[in-house]
């Protein structure tokens, strides 16, 4: 079992950055591959970004591609979310999730097995 825990949320203006973490415990993340999602209010869980067990390989949502960069530290069991240039329209919860499954990347919240509890992102403007 994997428990995944996110933190560095919080409100920031229009054009900010904000570094998001996901911490793992119980079990190494190595052989995962880890994902950020997101859920605006009113909306539904959208996916935002993964990488892979190694980290050579990225994907990215259309909607936050040259803005966000997705990277993970291994060793620490850690990965992040560097954000930049943020928008109003990036304001959500947001939640790292761990999947097992073999490559490639996946957009779909139904391939990811673990989940943290999620952080809030507000951008005001």
């Amino acid at each position: 079992q994997v428990q995944l825990e996110e933190s560095g949320g919080g409100l920031v203006l229009l054009g900010d950055s904000l570094k998001l973490s996901c911490t793992a415990s119980g079990r190494t993340l190595s052989d995962y591959a880890m994902g950020w999602f997101r859920q605006p209010p009113g909306k539904e869980r959208e996916f935002v970004a993964a990488i892979s067990w190694s980290g050579d390989s990225t994907y990215y949502a259309h909607s936050v591609k040259g803005r966000f960069t997705i990277s993970r530290d291994s060793g620490k069991d850690t990965m992040s979310l560097q954000m930049h240039s943020l928008k109003p329209e990036d304001t959500a919860v947001y939640y790292c999730a761990a999947d097992w499954g073999a490559p490639p990347l996946s957009d779909s919240e139904d391939d990811y097995e673990f989940w943290g509890q999620g952080t809030q992102v507000t951008v005001s403007s």
